[in-house]
Formats: structure tokens, sequence, C-alpha cells
């Protein structure tokens, strides 16, 4: 099983921090893809209820008031006799319920429905996707925070140096060349924070503007511990995908809307059996009986059209094979998306093992290296070379963690499990 970390951190009172669960729920609720998505469901939905009204019966109301210039009348023989009113007034209303139809109008009413289906997949895919992102993008500022603190503790440890530094050149002991090594390492030092500060000033912006919060505001982000991941099988977690990914269900239901729309174009070479009636009113003294009601079963059948019917049902076949020709690729790249983020998280799990330990050796050759400067018998060089090295370790350290946490969030994205509901605590 794939293990994920819940950590217990919750939101601080300071609008300004913002912990991962609480940066999620923001991110999902106000994001405007997810938005736009939601209107595409209502469109959906409304497009179900237009396919139910072929269910029902049609009911037509009419009322009429005729003004004639002359009054009708029939000749018979020599006589003359009217047979209908100058004006009039007449009114009715009729019914129409079609019987059956060979599943037309169910089909069309059963893809409607299979479509706002597909729709609130779509949510569920696209708010995963802005999820993730927002996860990388979180743990991107996490990292930078965490490399400006290793930025500035090198800077440190380069200024400590140029004292020690100035100190044995004003006793003496060492040349111009180690003092002026000493200060051009600290100036370099002090560049390389000013970029991580202006790197994490962007990582920050891009919090903000994935929250849809101002572009400056102040972000303060919480650390979440690593934990331990047991790494899932490959194999299983292709199954996981192929069952749990929102885009393959998406494709399927889609494949079943074929189906009933292969239905509803079949049905156009078969006859539609209907009912149809009425209750219609006419003012006219010279025709009787002046009201009617009337019943009429019938048959309607489509002899030519044209071809339509037989081009119709060949481009929902052919809409078919497209879609089974996309699925297969589909799943093809899930399982490349799966592999690379299985790879990556084994890949930082073990560079996490092999850095930890880096890092306490850094520090300890640092220790001696100025121990042995400070004692005069050391080289200035042997220092830098300390310091950068402890600055190579941790900086490696750190990013083994978050390629971690990242490459942890990827596979679980990967297989489709839903990361709000993992990262929700």
């Amino acid at each position: 099983m794939l293990a994920i970390f819940h950590s217990n951190h919750c939101l601080a009172d300071d609008n300004n921090v913002i912990t991962l669960s609480e940066g999620l729920r923001l991110a999902t609720d106000n994001n405007h893809l997810i938005k736009i998505a939601s209107i595409s469901k209502d469109i959906a939905s409304a497009d179900t209820s237009a396919a139910r009204s072929g269910l029902l019966p049609s009911i037509n109301a009419s009322l009429n008031q005729t003004y004639l210039a002359s009054q009708p009348g029939a000749r018979f023989g020599s006589v003359k006799a009217f047979l209908a009113e100058k004006d009039s007034l007449s009114y009715g209303i009729n019914i129409y319920q079609t019987i059956y139809d060979f599943g037309a109008n169910l089909s069309r009413y059963e893809a409607s429905k299979t479509v706002l289906d597909v729709t609130k997949l779509d949510i569920v895919r696209i708010k995963n996707l802005v999820a993730l992102d927002f996860i990388n993008a979180y743990f991107d500022l996490l990292e930078t925070e965490k490399m400006v603190l290793v930025a500035q503790e090198e800077a440190e440890r380069f200024e400590s140096h140029l004292k020690v530094a100035q100190s044995l050149y004003d006793e003496g002991v060492i040349t111009r060349s180690d003092l002026l090594q000493a200060e051009v390492m600290l100036s370099d030092a002090k560049q390389r924070l000013l970029t991580m500060k202006n790197r994490r000033s962007f990582n920050s912006s891009n919090i903000n503007n994935i929250l849809a919060r101002p572009i400056y505001a102040p972000v303060q982000v919480v650390d979440v511990p690593t934990g331990t991941s047991e790494v899932v099988e490959l194999e299983k977690a292709w199954d996981m995908a192929e069952k749990e990914r929102s885009e393959i269900k998406i494709i399927d239901n889609r494949l079943r809307v074929l189906d009933f729309q292969e239905t509803a174009a079949r049905s156009g070479y078969y006859p539609t059996l209907f009912a149809q009636g009425g209750y219609n009113y006419k003012e006219n003294r010279y025709e009787f009986p002046s009201e009617n009601w009337s019943l009429i079963l019938g048959v309607n059948l489509n002899v030519f059209s044209g071809g339509s019917t037989k081009a119709e049902v060949s481009k929902v076949l052919y809409q078919r094979q497209q879609l089974l020709e996309q699925k297969k690729k589909l799943i093809d790249d899930i399982k490349l998306e799966v592999e690379k983020n299985y790879l990556d998280l084994k890949n930082a799990l073990e560079k996490i093992q092999v850095t930890k330990d880096a890092v306490g050796q850094a520090e300890e050759n640092l220790r001696i290296n100025r121990i042995r400067y400070e004692e005069g018998v050391g080289m200035s060089t042997d220092v830098v070379d300390a310091i950068t090295l402890l600055t190579t370790a941790e900086t490696n350290y750190y990013r083994a963690v978050y390629e971690l946490q990242r490459a942890r969030a990827g596979l679980q994205y990967a297989i489709g499990l839903d990361l709000v509901s993992m990262y929700s605590y």
C-alpha cells in the first residue's frame, strides 16, 4: 500500500500563514478553471432537462379570432347559402404523445444524463489537477525557504572565516591573497543569498496567484514533515490508475454516450407510433357541432431521407473507433506518468538516505579545518572548500526532501487519488 503522511498542523490566526490543507481548500474553491467546469455542468443539466421533454406529452393550446372581408357561402343550383360567420372565434387544445419510437427519445435522454456525468467527472479531474499544481507550488516555496536559510548560513560562515583571516593577516600569519579570497567568497555567498530571496518572492507570488490573492501579499507556509513512504508496487499502481483516473472514466462514459446515440440514430430506420387527442371549438351557427373531441392513433415512417440516417450511424461508429484508440493512448500515457513518479519517489527516498549523513560529516569536516586554520597549521582553501562542501550537502538534502514530497503527491495524482482528501487534516 502507498502510505500517505498526514500532518497535524492547522491554520494559524495570522492570515498570512497558510497550511497545505487550507491552501488546497482555497485553491479548489476559487480556481477559475473549476468555476468554468461547473458552468459546463449546469449547461449539461439544462440539456438533460431538454432531452427529457421528448419522453413527455406535447400539449398545445390555441385561441383565434377571425375577421373576413366577405362572408363565405356556397351555391346549390339557384340557391345561395352561407357556410360560416363573417367574424368568428375558435379555440382548442391538442395533446401529442409518442408511444414507441424504437428507443430514440429514451436514448437521447440517457445520452444527455451520461454527458452530465462526464461534466461531473471533468470537475473532479480539474480539481485534482489544480490541487497538484498548488501542492507543487507549496513545496517549491518551502524548498526555497530552506535554500534561503542555507544561503544565510553560508554567508555567516564566510563572514566568520573572513574575521579569522583578518585577524591572522594582522598578525602576519597569512598573506594578502588569503584575505582577498575570504572577501571574494563572502561577496559570492551574499549574491547567492540575494538570488534565493528573489526566488522566494517569486514562489510566494505564485502561491498568491493560484489562491487568487493579491500578488504581493505576504505568505507564510507551514512545513510538512517528510514522514515515511512505503512505495506501492508498480504493477499495482498501474491497476489503481486504470480504475481511479477520471480521464479513463470520462472516455468510458463517452463510449456509453455513443451507444445511446447509435440507438437513437438507428431508430430513423423504423416507424414511430404516436397518439394525438384534442378538443376544438369553432363559433359558427352554420356548422354543427360547434365543438368536437378527437383521438388519432398513427404511424410515421420516413421512407427516404437522402441517406442521412445511414450517415449518422456511420459517424457514431467512427467516433467509437476514435475514442477506443484515444483510450489506449491515454492508458499508455498514464502508465508512463505513474512510472515516472514511482521512480522519482524511489530516487528521492534513496537521496535522503545518502544526503542526511553527508550533512553531519560536512559539519565535522568544517569544524576540523577551522581549528587547523585558526591554529595556523591549516590552509584557507581548506576552510573555503569545507564551507562549500557543507553548503552543497545541505542543499542536496533539502532538495531530496522536497523532491520526495512532490514525487509522493505526483504518484498519488497519477493513480487517481483525491489530493484534497489525502492532504486534509
